[in-house]
């Protein structure tokens, strides 16, 4: 049990770091990606962390098996290069314990992602569709905030305004830039500039900034087709914000509805969610014979070799994904296949050492 113990903390405190690590890193990608859309107005900057908090189930269940994977090499590298594996070599610890010992810890992370991918995950999607409909309901005066200039439209409209009041309905010094192209040609730019503004909303819903006591500038200064217009009133049309979706409709369904369905694009998510855990217990099958390293080799020699392996399975079943989506793999082989492969090549390296030595001894034996 003290060897079980000391092997299976060496195992968590690595995959921790590791998951820590890896999920910062994508978390800091995505949230870049949301705060860019903040920033042009297509999400409220207040509904960003609960985005990121309901998106992180999603990032753990693909985070952990890998976590799980480079746990196991650099804590069993480490005990390699250190010549602790050699002392409990010596005690009777041979490949086939330590894959023994290995599986517990790597069992009740299989459970955990099995809980994220099938439970937890989709409801988490469930909630940031929820959120992101909402901001679809949204318009440009919503999204406005004060002293900063606003891109809308793909940048199409840029909109700025010097006060803004708490209730969101007077606007102060307002300027807005729109480009427009009519019959393929560019009509050049449209600008309008006004002392206040209030928002509108008409009878079929649809919203307007009614703009007061300002100018409109029409066309590239200097050319025949340059307009100036000044106005008392001006009713700007306020478009909704495009909010990028993501995430599918079938990644939110509950796993149980999708049991039940038989549209193969639904049949091949329950598989993917079902791969997750089942990709633990294989790369764990993995990790433990790549780890084994000469101590005059260093640490890291195979730690390349075996991310590529993983990146080949991972990379694998995302295209064996696609193809079940598309008829073009029976449903009953499935995912199963890259898993039934990957797990022969596990126990292929678990056993080659023993079985390379035993044909070995077969001509010594036979010549005595």
């Amino acid at each position: 049990m003290i060897i079980f113990r000391y092997l299976t903390r060496e195992v968590l405190l690595t995959l921790s770091a590791v998951t820590a690590v890896l999920l910062v890193i994508i978390m800091s990608g995505r949230f870049i990606k949301y705060l860019a859309q903040a920033a042009q107005g297509a999400l409220d900057p207040s509904v960003l962390l609960l985005i990121m908090g309901y998106r992180i189930p999603g990032f753990l269940q693909l985070i952990l098996p890998l976590g799980l994977f480079l746990g196991i090499l650099l804590a069993y590298g480490r005990l390699y290069l250190e010549s602790e594996m050699s002392v409990l070599t010596a005690t009777g610890m041979s490949q086939q314990k330590l894959m023994g010992y290995t599986l517990w810890p790597a069992a009740f992370i299989a459970v955990l992602v099995a809980v994220l991918s099938l439970y937890v995950t989709p409801r988490g999607v469930q909630q940031v569709e929820g959120l992101l409909a909402a901001q679809k309901s949204l318009t440009e005066f919503d999204t406005l905030q004060a002293g900063r200039f606003q891109s809308m439209k793909n940048g199409e409209r840029v909109t700025y305004t010097s006060s803004l009041s708490e209730e969101r309905i007077e606007l102060g010094g307002v300027f807005i830039s729109e480009r427009r192209a009519s019959a393929g040609s560019e009509r050049g730019p449209s600008v309008l500039v006004a002392e206040s503004g209030r928002q509108e909303i008409q009878p079929d819903g649809s919203r307007y900034l009614i703009l007061e006591n300002g100018y409109r500038y029409d066309g590239h200064p200097g050319r025949a087709d340059y307009r100036v217009i000044q106005y008392d009133q001006y009713g700007v049309l306020l478009p909704k914000p495009g909010v990028a979706q993501e995430l599918s409709e079938r990644e939110a369904l509950p796993s149980l509805a999708l049991r039940e369905s038989t549209n193969p694009r639904e049949q091949a998510e329950l598989q993917w969610r079902i791969a997750m855990p089942v990709l633990v217990m294989v790369v764990a099958l993995l990790a433990v014979p790549l780890a084994k390293v000469n101590p005059r080799q260093g640490r890291y020699l195979k730690l390349l070799p075996a991310i590529l392996l993983y990146m080949t399975y991972l990379g694998l079943l995302i295209a064996m994904r696609g193809w079940m989506e598309k008829g073009k793999v029976p449903m009953e082989v499935g995912l199963w296949a890259i898993h039934i492969l990957f797990a022969g090549i596990g126990l292929l390296l678990l056993y080659w050492e023993p079985l390379r030595l035993k044909w070995m001894r077969l001509p010594e034996v036979r010549h005595a």
